[in-house]
């Protein structure tokens, strides 16, 4: 249960609705890392929400306080390998959760979430919690 981990957009969502077990599960880890695909859904999420500045504000809050790991020409070579073996199983999986997988495994990070569907891609370490 330690290490480093990336968050997926729910376990924020969780975090930020005061979960105590993500919360005991953030807090036992070495490095905890946000990727730009999650920043993108919170931060549509936050606009979408009846408390737009607030929710921005806090986010933005959030975003400083982790290293925010960006999609470059390594996770694009990551992408086509996890799309296609996905591809090869006859699974699908919503298009911005491949991004956020293929960040997970090229920075070999744990995938903190909710979302039991990462499990269909092979070399990626998962944890529900």
């Amino acid at each position: 249960m330690s290490g480093r981990a990336l968050v997926d957009t729910n376990v924020v969502i969780a975090l930020f609705g005061g979960d105590p077990a993500i919360v005991d599960s953030l807090k036992h880890r070495a490095a905890v890392f946000l990727c730009a695909p999650v920043l993108g859904e919170l931060r549509y999420g936050a606009r979408a929400s009846a408390r737009v500045e607030s929710n921005l504000a806090r986010l933005d809050q959030f975003a400083k306080a982790l290293m925010v790991l960006p999609c470059d020409s390594e996770t694009a070579s990551a992408y086509a390998a996890v799309k296609f073996d996905l591809r090869g199983k006859g699974r699908h999986i919503p298009e911005n959760d491949v991004w956020i997988a293929s960040i997970a495994r090229q920075h070999d990070l744990t995938l903190l979430t909710r979302g039991a569907h990462f499990q269909e891609i092979e070399g990626l370490e998962t944890e529900l919690v």
